[in-house]
């Protein structure tokens, strides 16, 4: 588990004590603090429900998409979200092409458990049909280029993801109200998910022993670094998930440092998510096209389900 999302670069010795030599006199290699964030850009493409962060060097995208299906029979009025990570050998020569492999897994677990347990994503708006029709929500995440701290980068390009999504609007009718017609865009609009709280993940370096701790490790950084924990904190102070894979224990002293740093950026780092969506927003509804009456209505609706 511990070396699964630590790149596979070797350093030479030289090159490790230089990187641990600097950490210990509070110096990175990229000039940042021991707990500075590396700049970060959100950027969002034509569609609704995509998005493409940059933090450092890491390039993630981010692309949501919804379809009815029937619900799980322990849980028949929430609907269902689900994560897949694609790790592309050019981002990183040590990812492999074909099925996700451990890397992707575990990425997609981490992000899925912070979001699942703290139940950021009303799952129960989703309910079509209570017993029968529910959306199922998939975030597909697309690692470009692998800099360092994957995990911060794909959590935050799926919560933009996320928040930018929008799914037809749909209602129930017929004799026995067991139809349910999925409107078009052009007919009404789209609706966008209800999330309650954005949880931020934040991965800490480990080094020395456990003595040296740094925030957003980058690529060089973690192939020095013997261990790391990922903390997901919302802008409350909430905890809302804790990953320390690996089998080196952690002071609990060292764990509460670290949950009081992930807590004092949560705030700035959501509210640049919120802004950055926001804009989006302001700037996809200026440029939406007027709809036009026409003389010739359609009275075409949108596709029916019956179930």
């Amino acid at each position: 588990m511990e070396g699964r999302l630590n790149n596979m670069w070797r350093l030479t010795v030289n090159e490790s004590k230089f990187v641990e030599s600097a950490l210990q006199s509070e110096l990175r290699v990229d000039g940042r603090g021991l707990y500075d964030y590396r700049k970060l850009t959100i950027k969002f493409g034509k569609e609704s429900g995509s998005s493409e962060v940059q933090l450092g060097q890491t390039h993630v995208m981010a692309f949501v998409t919804a379809q009815l299906v029937q619900p799980y029979k322990d849980r028949p009025n929430e609907g269902s979200f689900s994560i897949f990570t694609e790790f592309s050998p050019m981002a990183d020569p040590s990812f492999e092409p074909g099925h996700p492999g451990e890397s992707a897994v575990e990425l997609g677990r981490i992000i899925d458990r912070a979001l699942r347990e703290s139940r950021a994503v009303d799952t129960e708006s989703l309910c079509v049909l209570a017993g029968k029709l529910v959306w199922s929500v998939r975030i597909d995440l697309h690692i470009l280029d692998n800099g360092g701290n994957l995990v911060d980068a794909a959590n935050i390009a799926a919560l933009a993801a996320l928040l930018t999504f929008r799914r037809p609007d749909c209602t129930v009718g017929g004799e026995n109200s067991q139809e349910v017609i999925i409107h078009p865009p052009e007919e009404r609009e789209p609706l966008p998910l209800i999330i309650h709280h954005l949880p931020i993940a934040f991965t800490f370096g480990f080094f020395n022993k456990g003595s040296i701790l740094v925030m957003d490790p980058t690529y060089v950084e973690e192939a020095v670094m013997c261990g790391r924990m990922t903390v997901t904190v919302n802008a409350n102070g909430d905890i809302c998930a804790i990953q320390k894979p690996g089998e080196e224990g952690v002071n609990q002293s060292v764990i509460l440092h670290c949950l009081r740093l992930a807590s004092s950026r949560a705030a700035a780092t959501t509210k640049i998510i919120r802004e950055a969506v926001e804009a989006y927003n302001r700037e996809r509804s200026s440029q939406k096209v007027k709809r036009h009456h026409t003389l010739a209505k359609s009275e075409v609706s949108g596709p029916i389900v019956v179930v």
